[in-house]
């Protein structure tokens, strides 16, 4: 029995914004509840609704920068940087830069569109 997992084909997360979402581990890919861990391009212009999920969620940025709206506070993270949000957070992630954000996603325990709480 494998004591490991390697993941060729991770899935792609549709979407209608121009942000690319390729969930490597969590439910969408593998069923797991517990983490997720998902390979963004979020481009130029790009931007979320506001939301309070319920799970933890680190990000690194691998190319550009990201803009993170924490409890009012606006936060931006350039390529290297790292951030943990804690859950029940207030948030809003965006791309108001110039060049496209590349960056991991890692949710604990899993990205769950029903834990999300996006606002209208």
């Amino acid at each position: 029995m494998k004591k490991f997992t390697i993941q060729n084909n991770p899935f792609v997360v549709p979407t209608n914004d121009g942000k690319s979402i390729k969930e490597h581990f969590g439910l969408a890919s593998t069923g797991d509840a517990q983490i997720s861990i998902a390979h963004m391009k979020a481009p130029s212009g790009w931007s979320e609704p506001f939301q309070t999920p319920e799970f933890d969620e680190f990000t690194f940025i691998i190319k550009g920068k990201k803009q993170f709206i924490i409890d009012d506070e606006i936060v931006i993270l350039e390529a290297g940087q790292s951030i943990k949000i804690e859950k029940n957070t207030r948030v809003q992630y965006s791309n108001p830069f110039k060049e496209t954000c590349e960056y991991i996603a890692i949710c604990t325990p899993a990205f769950s569109i029903d834990k999300v709480h996006r606002e209208d």
